[in-house]
């Protein structure tokens, strides 16, 4: 299955977000597997598409980057 992830940075939030994914990459799950990501060019949103077969493997991982 694939998911379109939409997510929203808070004000403010962008660098911290950004910083962290650095840090310490996307910690996803064994089976959950990354395509690409897009940001706006107001950098306050940004799309991933990512494909996995269980859907409780996509949830813990969203549930990580939930700020």
């Amino acid at each position: 299955m694939l998911f379109m992830v939409v997510e929203h940075f808070q004000p403010g939030k962008t660098k911290d977000i950004y910083r962290r994914l650095q840090q310490r990459g996307r910690t996803m799950p064994e089976g959950l597997k990354y395509i690409d990501s897009w940001i706006s060019a107001s950098c306050d949103r940004c799309w991933q598409l990512m494909e996995c077969e269980d859907p409780a493997l996509f949830q813990a991982w969203v549930l990580q980057w939930e700020d």
